[in-house]
């Protein structure tokens, strides 16, 4: 890949978490229907258990994604390893935090049993992807933390990539309902596609040369 290719990829790799990590504040500032709550009945916006789950979920998600691209950086990791750490455990806390959230408000997804079946299985990947690196760096095992963050921070960046998909797929279907049953899976799957295709050049280039 050219160097200038690869420096633009990154840059806009981090704006995209940043701006995304960052939209859950609107949530906050707006009226109480704002965005997906505009598809949930009154009912469930009154349940205190849900509206805890969703904004545990939608805050320590965003933070998850503020925090995680950075540890992608040799630079932070190279120069400033206690940074590295520190964002490290903030982002491990929030995932699995909001993670487990996500799992509990996905039985409630818009779109019904097939848009549910779609974040619960994001949930529990993301889960335990970021669990499995957490385990593997506490046993020094440094390759495969690295490994398992880089499937760990794919199924975090479905945040960013279902707000790409979902408004091209609610016009292409005119229904929003058919669109969010679609993206509730196409906005990790293809994730997890390509951050295994990097995970095996990394093992190959990590391969002792003959």
């Amino acid at each position: 890949m050219q160097p200038v290719l690869k420096k633009i990829l990154k840059i806009l790799f981090a704006v995209l978490a940043v701006v995304v990590g960052l939209y859950p504040v609107v949530y906050f500032l707006v009226e109480r229907k704002f965005g997906l709550l505009q598809s949930k009945t009154d009912e469930l916006l009154a349940s205190t258990t849900w509206n805890t789950g969703f904004y545990i979920h939608i805050t320590l998600g965003g933070l998850a994604l503020l925090t995680g691209w950075t540890q992608f950086s040799k630079k932070i990791r190279a120069k400033k390893i206690n940074l590295h750490r520190l964002l490290g455990k903030i982002y491990v806390t929030a995932v699995l935090l909001s993670s487990a959230a996500g799992f509990y408000i996905a039985f409630y997804a818009t779109g019904g049993w097939i848009s549910a079946a779609g974040f619960i299985c994001l949930a529990l990947i993301w889960f335990s992807t970021t669990l499995r690196a957490y385990l593997y760096i506490k046993n020094k095992q440094v390759n495969r933390h690295q490994q398992m963050m880089i499937y760990s921070y794919a199924a975090c960046f479905a945040a960013v990539t279902l707000r790409i998909w979902l408004p091209f797929l609610t016009m292409a279907f005119h229904d929003f309902n058919t669109g969010y049953r679609i993206v509730a899976f196409l906005c990790w799957v293809p994730n997890m596609i390509v951050a295994w295709f990097i995970v095996q050049r990394l093992r190959r280039q990590a391969l002792p040369v003959n």
